[in-house]
């Protein structure tokens, strides 16, 4: 797999992240079940949240390898 290819998979995989924490947080913490079980939920939506960051600057680092390739 080649560094542009790579960015654009991790770049993709922050926007996943994001989604699945919000999905995450409405299905597990959102509303519903128990004081313990809506607390789970938010902790664990906010978990994969936190991914995203991490995504993106990894992302922004091979989209910079691959600039550095074409020239």
């Amino acid at each position: 797999m080649d560094n542009r290819t790579t960015s654009n998979v991790l770049t993709v995989a922050g926007f996943v992240s994001i989604l699945a924490s919000i999905i995450i947080w409405f299905t597990n913490g959102g509303t519903q079940g128990s004081s313990e079980e809506k607390a789970h939920g938010e902790r664990f939506g906010i978990f994969v949240g936190l991914w995203a960051p991490t995504f993106f600057v990894l992302a922004n680092k091979y989209n910079e390898l691959a600039a550095a390739e074409d020239e």
